[in-house]
């Protein structure tokens, strides 16, 4: 599943208005379809550590490199190419309250420029595999929050990212919906091979799911455990509906190449 390193920082330190470091001499290589949890303490750093991938924040220090491109003194258009490659969930959702689902999920794909008809394929077949195909009419405001996050979700599978970043994402979701939502970024990782960085600091879910951590604390970065998505059994773990099957994930990724290729 892992491939050519995807991510990669050396001696990178940041910080905010020229303050004291948040992070201090980060580096290390994250591989493609890797799969990672990010901790630490309230203010440690994950956050920063996100945005910086994301090239929402720039480092004071220190060089960034994505997909094998250097990050330092890139364009404007070079960082959006870049983000065309990932997407961030958030654990606010951020989903846009007078949009139906629908729109909320096509978004990324108008913005793009892709067509109504395929667009409607697309969004239809993802809505089905997180389990909210009924609800394409509905308004955010009318959902659960487990639903909503499941939406953010929906947004950011259709763009079929090589990294997702998701920051805190089952912060407000109960036992239930926060295993709900694991299933659905493991087997986006399994299937896509998309490179996932989940910021939590829920010890329980850090427990339950043996992914490698990585953990921020005192402005350092260090590594610790094995394994990935495709070692873990997941199925013990779901306490309610399933997505649709795995091939009909595979599906969604080969409407999304075509889409891509025409």
């Amino acid at each position: 599943m892992e491939g050519k390193t995807t991510i990669s920082f050396a001696n990178v330190c940041a910080n905010y208005d020229g303050r004291h470091d948040v992070l201090t001499d980060v580096s290390f290589n994250i591989s493609g379809g890797a799969f990672y949890f990010l901790t630490g303490p309230s203010g440690a750093g994950k956050t920063t550590l996100l945005r910086l991938i994301y090239q929402l924040h720039k480092p004071s220090n220190g060089s960034i490199k994505l997909f094998g491109q250097d990050c330092d003194n890139i364009s404007h258009d070079e960082i959006s190419q870049l983000r065309h490659k990932m997407a961030i969930v958030f654990q606010e959702y951020s989903l846009i309250s007078h949009m139906t689902v629908f729109d909320n999920v096509a978004l990324p794909l108008r913005v793009r420029g892709f067509s109504n008809d395929k667009i409607k394929k697309l969004v239809t077949k993802t809505l089905e595999w997180v389990g909210l195909g009924k609800y394409a009419d509905t308004y955010p405001m009318e959902l659960s929050g487990g639903q909503q996050q499941r939406v953010s979700v929906a947004r950011a599978i259709i763009i079929q990212p090589s990294i997702l970043l998701a920051d805190e994402p089952t912060g407000n979701l109960d036992d239930e919906n926060a295993s709900r939502l694991m299933e659905l970024f493991i087997q986006m990782n399994k299937t896509f091979g998309t490179t996932i960085i989940l910021a939590t600091h829920n010890k329980k879910l850090l427990d339950t799911y043996h992914f490698p951590v990585i953990m921020i604390e005192n402005h350092h970065v260090a590594f610790s455990g094995t394994g990935n998505a495709s070692d873990f059994d997941i199925s013990r773990k779901w306490k309610g509906p399933k997505p649709q099957s795995q091939n009909d994930f595979m599906e969604i990724s080969k409407q999304f190449e075509n889409i891509g290729n025409s």
